[in-house]
């Protein structure tokens, strides 16, 4: 889907240093936290999204994970106290399995973004990316040393698709608009 309803565009993207990646998100996250608007993080391991989670709330932030090893009933929970502002972050191992519909999410950060494989493919890079973009100030981190083949192509798709929102809109005098989960649903 390239223009959406609500006129929001794909989210910006930025390349950013896998060093001092753990300082930089939890100033990210504080940032969005702030603002009550809440984050996404994706890992690559188990391991890696509760050891993330744990420091963010050493931190001060309201964190939580999210796996297969999670049950179902414990996962749909994990995401209600996400939008309802109860939890701060998620973090994830393969946040599209989720699928996460959340205008509440206006930062998703990628963490080990230059690590090849099926869940930093370009297609997946591009589906995870897009989690932010159901918000207005939806923005994506990539935290990575390098630019890989699949991240160049998941930028380039990005900028392309930008590039024709941001015509559509000029030229029908749009102004984009995040919808309230509560206002989609029923629900807070």
């Amino acid at each position: 889907l390239v223009i959406r309803p609500t006129g929001i565009l794909d989210p910006e993207v930025e390349v950013r240093p896998s060093r001092g990646q753990a300082d930089d998100l939890v100033a990210e996250v504080s940032v969005r936290a702030a603002r009550g608007e809440r984050s996404l993080v994706a890992a690559l391991t188990k391991k890696a999204a509760e050891e993330i989670s744990a420091f963010l709330e050493d931190h001060g932030l309201r964190a939580a994970w999210l796996h297969s090893e999670v049950k179902t009933i414990q996962r749909l929970q994990i995401i209600r106290a996400l939008r309802r502002g109860e939890v701060d972050v998620l973090v994830g191992v393969n946040l599209l399995r989720e699928g996460l519909d959340l205008p509440e999410v206006s930062l998703v950060a990628v963490m080990d973004a230059d690590k090849e494989g099926f869940l930093r493919s370009d297609r997946s890079l591009i589906q995870t990316m897009g989690r932010a973009a159901r918000n207005v100030r939806g923005k994506v981190i990539l935290y990575a040393d390098v630019v890989t083949g699949s991240m160049r192509r998941a930028l380039d798709e990005t900028t392309r698709r930008r590039a024709i929102q941001e015509r559509y809109n000029t030229d029908r005098g749009r102004v984009p608009c995040s919808l309230s989960s509560a206002r989609r649903t029923g629900t807070a």
